[in-house]
């Protein structure tokens, strides 16, 4: 221990005499350190942290896919991570090693909340309906007031609410009077009983966690006739179970999938399919199976959505971390040189060999740890510069950019691993210098073991820089494909509102009049050149139903017998600027007395009526029995409506004005739920700034208790659908940028330190005859030489990543020599401009002044 204090101490104070090594060292390591603390930071809040429950390890989740938000009867693919109020009682019944297991929605919605005796507009707050055993299952209390118990989850308990403590502070500055206080929530009282803990944000890391927590039996009073509560098919809940000590989950799969099998038939969805389709029913019950995966870190949306990326960019950052540790390698190296007679005098005078490597390696420790202290500070603010680029937009992130104990304990672990990296090599040769040379004198010497080690870590710099810089090329590239591609929309001047939806307690009267209302108020509005209403509009929903068209049988089953749907006022696609091909639109003559009439996209067409002309065809959603329903007035084009990077989906639009009623309570609740709209496009010719108030106006005028959520342009929406692309597309750029730099300078440095060795050797060359540029070129065909090394190694290296990496790109194929061919030019002119400078210096040495050089 004393030893090492002594080290320490000794290293602190060499340092300190060699201040530019020092703080080129520290910086060096920094960024590297930091770009990869960095991203670490974001992998550790995505996809390693648990939630801030007691004992996370005894949580399981009951079902092993992201899945949101409403789904079916069945699954193509088998697999179950939703489910009904019944089934989940069937499954609770059929767990008993768990303590607790309950059920959440799986994907909240807004509600319009004000509180009691509030004359202020409502405010949209994202609401989730759970069971009453939520919170305990959790082993959570409240901050103030309690939380949710059985007891509130039944039918005939009075309405009350959890509120988060985020929002608790952010939207009612946390007034502690708000507990036990009424709030109307889409005009309904409720009764606030009590504030989340804080740090709580629910069962899934989200960018929109929700707002309040209200009990699963009170979903048909918010939702009215369009409750999924008491519905069999509709699958709409995820399940979270406490494990009992000393339980295990062995076994528990096969048993509910079990439960899950004999439930199918129950809902009575097989009597609705033709008897050519149950067989295939038969057939596709048996693969449908339910999973059981760990919940500690709770529902895993943002690590699938967000996982691969992360992975890439914590790769790119490990081998820029490389890059400047090699750098180091090389400065020690010839710090290691320089200090030679001072080593080879102290083993002359008996020190051992270990004792000075223990010496050496404690100094490059040292430098790691004051680097890692550095590259923390700067891991802090690249966290908050990524969160803030990939997630602009999002109102809260629950994700910190401040580092955990577990952040701190990573980086720790990298400063102590790169300090001992980039040293052990250093202190092994430093203290391998023969003390007799040391004395005599040898710098003399023409022999410098130094000089291979030096050029093969560049050469590896090289290598990881062609990999690096193509790979960034192909993600830039494929960003600016989907940039440029075509989504099917003229979004010039096109402004999309999100708003909060309409209480079910409004009538389908009440409704027609109110969006009559509220489409010729808005486009009263100065600027405005139309509006149309719409269920959703582009890039932030999708709805899906299977089709049936009249004199076809409908094949259930199908991978492609579904679509996309949505419900819409009239003038929709000339709002949208999506454009209507054949027949019409949706137009004032639909009305709820006149014939159901539906417009479908090209994909749709060519779908279900390949060769025919589809225009005054029928079809209908999901059964036979209803193929007759709409009529097919008009085509529009394809345009991209949830999935930018894939083909379009087939998509019918239906006007908001009609209703079809169907026989079948579940169809009739979700025919209901698609006239409560969320959207609304505006063709407006101005600034937002002009807009915005205007438009929130109109709106308050019309009904208060509808908010508006979110203004955007079209443009702005489409380029915020590649926020993570473009993010990690810049992330890669910089880093690579950052590589090549390193790169650049490990080049000079080794090539000027050659130069710096070889001043006797080109003073004797030029006095025997060798011109300047002869020197220029030596030194030239040395730096080059290492570069053609690594690019030898670094291009079929870069070509094997590229293979890998184009799987997840768009149109950017591993055969396109474009960004390989533009990292090798930017390799060989950064190599050029590094060596040029040393050639330079070189060729410039008088051979009488190098001649007396020692």
């Amino acid at each position: 221990m004393g030893n090492f204090v002594q080290d320490v101490r000794y290293a602190l104070r060499q340092l300190r005499l060699a201040p530019g090594f020092t703080a080129t060292v520290v910086l060096t390591l920094a960024l590297g350190i930091g770009a990869t603390t960095a991203i670490f930071t974001l992998v550790h809040a995505v996809m390693l942290r648990s939630l801030p429950v007691v004992d996370p390890a005894r949580l399981y989740r009951l079902g092993d896919s992201q899945e949101c938000c409403i789904n079916g009867p069945f699954r193509l693919d088998g697999r179950w991570s939703l489910f009904s109020y019944e089934l989940f009682q069937r499954l609770q019944a059929a767990t008993p090693e768990f303590e607790e297991l309950a059920a959440f929605q799986a994907h909240g919605n807004l509600y319009s909340v004000r509180r009691s005796g509030d004359t202020a507009p409502a405010k949209p707050l994202a609401g989730e309906f759970v069971t009453g055993n939520y919170f305990s299952m959790f082993g959570l209390g409240a901050f103030l007031g309690r939380v949710l118990s059985p007891a509130d989850d039944k039918a005939s308990a009075a309405p009350v609410a959890v509120l988060s403590y985020r929002a608790w502070q952010q939207e009612y500055a946390a007034d502690p009077s708000l507990v036990g206080s009424t709030v109307y929530i889409q005009g309904h009282p409720f009764t606030l009983i009590g504030i989340a803990p804080p740090g709580f944000f629910g069962d899934t890391v989200s960018a929109e966690p929700p707002a309040f927590w209200l009990p699963l039996q009170q979903e048909p009073l918010l939702e009215g006739s369009g409750a999924l509560l008491h519905e069999k098919i509709p699958n709409w809940l995820r399940a979270i179970g406490r494990l009992k000590p000393g339980a295990s989950v062995d076994g528990m799969p096969a048993r509910i999938t079990a439960v899950l099998q004999n439930w199918i038939p129950d809902t009575g969805v097989k009597a609705l399919i033709g008897d050519s389709q149950k067989a295939e029913f038969d057939k596709i019950t048996k693969i449908q199976h339910i999973g059981v995966i760990p919940a500690g870190g709770g529902v895993a949306v943002m690590a699938e959505n967000y996982g691969k990326n992360l992975k890439v960019l914590l790769l790119i950052c490990v081998s820029v971390l490389l890059i400047a540790c090699a750098n180091i390698a090389n400065l020690m190296l010839a710090r290691g040189t320089v200090r030679r007679h001072q080593t080879s005098l102290q083993m002359a005078l008996g020190a051992t060999r270990p004792r000075l490597i223990c010496q050496a390696l404690t100094e490059s420790v040292v430098l790691g740890a004051l680097g890692g202290f550095a590259g923390v500070v700067l891991a802090y603010v690249g966290t908050r510069a990524i969160l803030a680029m990939t997630f602009g937009d999002a109102k809260f992130l629950p994700i910190s950019p401040a580092p955990s104990l577990p952040v701190l304990g990573f980086a720790l672990g990298l400063s102590i691993l790169t300090g001992i990296l980039f040293g052990t090599a250093p202190a092994w040769m430093a203290t391998h210098a023969n003390p007799v040379e040391a004395l005599r004198g040898a710098n003399r010497s023409t022999r410098d073991k130094t000089s291979l080690p030096q050029k093969v870590l560049v050469v590896v710099q090289v290598t990881l820089s062609v990999v690096l810089l193509t790979g960034a090329g192909m993600l830039v590239h494929s960003l600016r494909n989907l940039e440029h591609r075509d989504f099917g929309f003229n979004a010039t001047n096109r402004v999309m509102l999100e708003i909060n939806q309409p209480s079910a307690s409004y009538s389908p009267e009440h409704l027609q009049r109110l969006y009559t209302q509220l489409q010729a108020r808005i486009e009263q509005i100065p600027g405005v050149e139309r509006a149309a209403l719409a269920g959703y509009t582009p890039y932030t929903d999708n709805w899906g139903e299977g089709v049936a068209v009249e004199g076809k049988d409908p094949n259930v089953f199908g991978e492609q017998s579904g679509s996309s749907w949505d419900r819409v006022s009239r003038g929709y696609f000339e709002a949208v600027g999506q454009q209507i091909l054949r027949g019409r639109g949706i137009e004032k003559e639909d009305t709820s007395t006149s014939r159901n009439v539906a417009v479908i996209n090209e994909t749709f067409a060519r779908r279900y009526f390949k060769g025919e002309d589809p225009i005054g065809r029928h079809f209908g959603m999901d059964m036979a029995a209803y193929a007759s329903s709409y009529e097919i007035v008009g085509v529009v084009r394809d345009a991209k409506y949830i999935d930018l990077q894939g083909e379009p989906y087939p998509m019918f639009f239906l006007p908001l004005t009609q209703t079809f009623h169907f026989q079948q309570s579940t169809m009739d609740a979700g025919e209901t739920r698609s006239h409560r709209i969320h959207s609304v496009v505006v063709v407006y010719h101005g600034t937002l700034e002009q807009f915005e108030p205007q438009i929130r106006k109109a709106f308050a005028e019309v009904d208060p208790d509808i908010p508006i959520t979110e203004i955007r342009t079209m443009d702005d929406r489409v380029a915020g659908n590649f926020d993570q692309e473009r993010t990690v597309a810049k992330l890669a750029g910089l880093f690579s940028t950052l590589a090549l730099l390193l790169a650049a300078i490990g080049l000079y440095g080794v090539t000027a330190y050659s130069v710096a060795r070889r001043t006797n050797e080109i003073g004797v060359r030029m006095a025997l005859g060798a011109d300047r540029l002869g020197v220029v070129r030596m030194v030239l065909r040395g730096a080059l030489g290492q570069l053609a090394v690594g690019l030898l190694i670094g291009i079929p290296a870069a070509i094997v990543c590229a293979r890998i990496l184009s799987a997840q790109l768009f149109e950017v194929g591993a055969s396109d020599p474009g960004p390989l061919v533009m990292a090798v030019v930017l390799l060989v002119l950064s190599a050029i401009v590094a060596a040029s400078i040393p050639a330079g210096r070189a060729a410039s040495i008088e051979p009488m002044k190098a001649l007396r050089t020692e």
